[in-house]
């Protein structure tokens, strides 16, 4: 006779974790409504970015669902599988992606589909960090620590590859908000923070073109460019601040409708909710993502293990940062990266990976408690 630990399959339905994904629903709907106003002054009224848009939230929501009723244990090979495909594909696209007028190459197009590897990437980055990090926490290597940086590095330098500075920042902050809830010694931090410091000038030099040093530049107040590379900032803040406390109203947005605000569907999505649903609506937008990041730190803090958690943590720091920088940048608090609202801006791509990242971490949730089977 011996014991084994299982969790009862029959009580995952109940322990599912109804009141986080009706929040994340809330936020995706609310999305689906800013893009199909942010789209409504497109040739074609926006009915095909908003029925792109809708038919990827339902791919997510399905796909979400599957890997919640999953052991988040089994993904550990699943994820480094992930990991190796989604870095081939980065390679490809350095090479054969294409981009936009700044320059980036994240884009690779299948048979008229639309795929950004660096967003499926994220979640395998996050999957193998978590087994690095389950291993040093159990006992700290050196080898580890640097196998763990290599893991981290590659991805990282193909999206600079790329000339996609936002992406690159997300994967930064993931990887440091990681290893810093592990407890790595400060001395391994310092070492990576050094080496991050030292390579800055090789990455300003390289993997950046100018219209995003300039970007840069002007968000330091080291440059005045209002009709360049400062326009975007000074035209979304205009539309936040035009929709004052109630907002104009849904499809009512003036500087939405005449498209005073680039790139309004992803970007700076959060210029057409401040302008047509006002700071209230803006509001609940903060909130429920606020919402959102405290019910994952809730999961990460009752994991059953350091591997379940450190996954959670990743993908909070991943929905954290986009949060931060995409509504930080439209009112011009941070620079402009080209860093999308999570489960808001438009974006197939990065829609369905934010679902499947919150489909992992219902399956933590799900299985935070363990009962003991008597088996003979």
């Amino acid at each position: 006779m011996y014991f084994v630990e299982k969790t009862r399959s029959e009580n995952l339905i109940k322990r599912f974790d109804y009141i986080l994904f009706a929040a994340v629903l809330a936020l995706s709907v609310i999305g689906l409504i800013a893009v199909k106003s942010a789209s409504m002054s497109r040739s074609d009224g926006g009915t095909r970015m908003f029925m792109m848009q809708a038919i990827c939230l339902g791919i997510g929501i399905i796909v979400s669902m599957i890997i919640s009723t999953i052991d988040y244990k089994d993904f550990k090979t699943f994820g480094i599988i992930l990991y190796i495909g989604s870095i081939g594909l980065m390679v490809l696209a350095v090479f054969k992606g294409s981009g936009d007028e700044l320059g980036n190459r994240n884009w690779l197009n299948f048979a008229g589909i639309s795929l950004q590897p660096s967003e499926l990437t994220k979640v395998a980055f996050v999957v193998v960090a978590s087994i690095f990090l389950e291993r040093i926490k159990e006992g700290l290597k050196g080898k580890d620590v640097i196998k763990l940086s290599m893991y981290a590095g590659l991805p990282i330098a193909l999206v600079l590859a790329q000339k996609d500075l936002g992406t690159s920042l997300v994967f930064l902050f993931m990887f440091f908000v990681m290893i810093f809830i592990c407890g790595i010694p400060y001395k391994y931090l310092l070492a990576m923070g050094g080496t991050l410091m030292a390579s800055l000038p090789f990455i300003w030099i390289f993997a950046l073109n100018n219209a995003r040093r300039d970007r840069i530049l002007v968000f330091l107040n080291l440059k005045n460019d209002p009709t360049g590379a400062d326009y975007n900032v000074i035209a979304a803040k205009r539309a936040i601040g035009s929709g004052q406390l109630t907002g104009k109203g849904l499809f009512k947005g003036i500087q939405n409708m005449n498209g005073s605000v680039p790139v309004k569907e992803s970007d700076f999505i959060f210029t057409v909710i401040g302008e047509e649903l006002g700071f209230i609506g803006c509001t609940v937008v903060i909130l429920l993502i606020f919402f959102i990041l405290i019910k994952l730190i809730y999961i990460a803090k009752n994991s059953r293990d350091a591997y379940g958690a450190f996954i959670v943590v990743g993908f909070a720091g991943m929905f954290a940062f986009h949060a931060i920088e995409s509504i930080g940048m439209a009112m011009g608090l941070m620079p402009v990266t080209g860093i999308p609202l999570p489960f808001v801006s438009q974006g197939g791509t990065a829609l369905v990976v934010n679902y499947i990242a919150m489909g992992v971490v219902l399956s933590v949730s799900m299985r935070r408690t363990k009962t003991i089977f008597n088996t003979t």
